[in-house]
């Protein structure tokens, strides 16, 4: 009995092409190549997570035009009590992005300076004076992009999987590449068949069909990442058909074989694939595309590719590639397959649809009021207008026979959401496992956006509800816990998971060789050593006044105190650029720039997650991950850190 007699459901038939494709080992990147980065790289999927390889800016940059000074001398300039700088010896004139002479540490602009000759009267040009004259005190590094400010070494740019944009050139080339490894588009092989068919141009007689179907199909496939080719149209004749796929199967690896699905006398293409492989579906229960087929064929060298065979109806030809073929392409690209987002609207009018099939609707989708309106589109499967007309689809599953006036269902979005649902947010603590966590989550379809504020801050924002979690590491003095007691402060009544990520040392980062001999942080109360702080709020500075305050040191001793970064990797871009000679932070960061680390103290770092979304679908691969061997030994590959309590519920309530 035919295959094709029986229709089955698309999940089935989708199950079986995949299923299929596994078995054949075709169920992955095809291929991969190293390009170089240019204007072809955009659109392109990167098999490989992009890595900084250096920071950028890799000096102390000059943010404005102006002059060069040492912050501190600026001390107690007013209007009425201005301060007056020689140059060269006191200050410099420097461009937007001129590095910063080596004893200066901030920038005053050109317009916030009065151009002086030595004896006095104004400079002829303002570049070029012989000394300034400035009103108004200055902060160490105003007006300078630090050393970091954009990528710091060793972060991650982009993960593996991900669709590079014309502005992620510049990111990834800040960070110091110029190649990027990439997947090799997969080649398509577009075969029209039909003795109907004339090509484009042609001057049109009763009965002939234009043949634009290889055009449409092109244009999709190059839009989804492959490399189609259209071959000549081939008339209807069974052997003619073979030995043009066959010659395609050699060089490609996907045919699309368009016509010739049906069950007519002249519809040849399941023989075809009968006779060059083996044939798996003929015939799926949805509309339009009824007679798809679904098969694999033998090329000379026994390697197998799969073939389609494509609806010859317009309609039915272009939603069966985005039905079927999509998904296959975005495999063999390493991307995650393309998602239309989904829009509850209302059905302007009632429509009937057949009830042994899943029916894929066009609707034109617009907004009145606070309903959103879905009206049916002329469904025939040669309406190809039908396709540019519409705003979206409506699938009515099998088993139903239409819809109502009235009723509210979910359409497809053509005009997409599908990234930014899949965002799960983390403001709070910063750590370098956050970037490796993030690409681990990429592989399960998540995006990890996180927001460096501090441990406290991270508290804030889930008050707030402007995020799903928070990393925080703050130490209860009293208790020696962690993180439950500022919890119940600054979340007091709000439903919370506390989970461990791991348990973490942390210490003073020092310059390689540690020049000046700083192994504790009684060091840091020494004249001559300066030290750069994590900002207020942040876990590794209560860490840090929480030791300082059991040593009986002041704060007012240490020298660079006050001065504040945002991150781990901040403090030691602080360090490796000679900005300072130590601070306190973690291993991994201290390694990402070649510094050396004087551990210290071992701590706990939390994941704090509201529990509406601890309980979501949204998250839970984050707990599959962090319960995975693969992402512990990925931690347990770095410095410092301890993944024994790695998934650990500390806190539910």
């Amino acid at each position: 009995m035919s295959i094709y007699l029986h229709d089955i459901p698309l999940s089935q038939a989708k199950k079986i092409f995949r299923e299929a494709l596994q078995q054949a080992g075709l169920w992955r990147v095809l291929r991969s190549e190293i390009i170089q980065l240019d204007e072809n790289a955009p659109r392109r999927v990167l098999v490989e997570p992009v890595w900084a390889l250096r920071s950028s800016p890799h000096y102390h940059a000059s943010a404005m035009d102006g002059f060069a000074v040492r912050a501190e001398a600026t001390s107690g300039a007013i209007p009425a009590n201005p301060v007056d700088f020689d140059l060269p010896t006191a200050a410099q004139y420097v461009d937007t992005g001129d590095p910063l002479p080596a004893w200066a540490n901030a920038v005053i602009p050109l317009e916030n300076v009065e151009s002086l000759l030595a004896a006095g009267g104004l400079a002829k040009d303002p570049r070029s004076p012989e000394r300034i004259r400035i009103r108004a005190a200055v902060t160490p590094w105003s007006h300078v992009r630090p050393l970091g400010e954009d990528i710091v070494a060793t972060q991650l740019v982009l993960p593996a999987g991900h669709i590079i944009r014309p502005y992620d050139l510049g990111a990834i080339a800040a960070s110091g590449h110029v190649t990027v490894k990439v997947a090799e588009p997969p080649k398509v092989a577009i075969l029209p068949t039909g003795s109907e068919l004339v090509p484009l141009g042609a001057d049109l007689q009763p009965g002939d069909i234009l043949e634009y179907n290889s055009l449409v199909l092109a244009a999709q496939l190059k839009e989804m990442g492959a490399t189609p080719t259209r071959y000549p149209i081939t008339r209807d004749n069974l052997d003619e058909i073979c030995a043009r796929v066959s010659t395609a199967a050699q060089t490609h690896d996907l045919i699309l074989l368009n016509a010739g699905s049906s069950a007519g006398t002249e519809d040849y293409a399941s023989r075809v694939v009968e006779r060059l492989g083996k044939l798996l579906v003929h015939g799926v229960a949805v509309r339009p595309g009824h007679p798809v087929i679904l098969g694999l064929i033998e090329r000379q060298d026994k390697a197998l590719i799969p073939i389609v065979g494509v609806p010859g109806y317009p309609v039915s030809a272009a939603l069966t590639v985005d039905i079927f073929v999509e998904e296959i392409i975005a495999r063999w690209l390493g991307r995650h397959p393309l998602e239309m987002p989904l829009e509850t609207v209302t059905i302007t009018r009632r429509v009937t649809s057949s009830p042994g099939d899943d029916d894929f609707m066009r609707v034109a989708i617009g907004r009145v009021g606070e309903k959103t309106l879905a009206a049916p589109i002329a469904r025939g499967a040669g309406v190809i207008t039908s396709l540019v007309r519409a705003d979206g689809l409506v699938i009515v599953p099998s088993g139903v026979q239409g819809l109502d006036a009235g009723e509210r269902v979910q359409a497809r979005l053509y005009r997409s959401r599908a990234e930014i649902d899949r965002t799960i947010f983390c403001i709070g603590s910063h750590d370098v496992i956050l970037d490796v966590l993030a690409q681990f989550l990429a592989d399960h379809e998540r995006r990890l956006v996180s927001a460096n504020v501090g441990s406290q801050g991270g508290l804030v924002a889930l008050k707030r509800g402007e995020a799903h979690l928070a990393g925080s590491h703050l130490l209860d003095p009293e208790t020696g816990n962690y993180n439950v007691r500022h919890i119940r402060q600054y979340l007091p009544g709000t439903a919370v998971r506390l989970v461990g990520l791991m348990k973490r040392e942390q210490g003073l980062i020092v310059r390689r060789g540690n020049p000046k001999g700083i192994h504790s942080l009684t060091e840091l109360a020494r004249n001559e050593v300066s030290f750069i702080n994590r900002q207020r709020g942040a876990g590794t500075r209560v860490l840090l006044d929480y030791h300082l305050d059991k040593l009986g040191i002041a704060t007012a001793q240490i020298h660079g105190y006050a001065d504040e970064e945002y991150t781990h990797l901040g403090v030691a871009a602080a360090i490796a650029s000679g900005r300072v000679d130590c601070g306190l932070g973690i291993p991994a960061a201290a390694q990402a720039l070649e510094l050396d680390f004087v551990p210290l103290y071992q701590e706990r770092y939390d994941l704090v997650i509201l529990k509406q979304y601890a309980e979501s679908d949204l998250l839970s691969p984050l707990f599959d991950v962090l319960k995975s061997q693969s992402f512990q030994n990925a931690v347990k590959a770095l410095p410092g850190y301890d993944v024994s309590i790695m998934g650990n519920v500390f806190l539910e309530e």
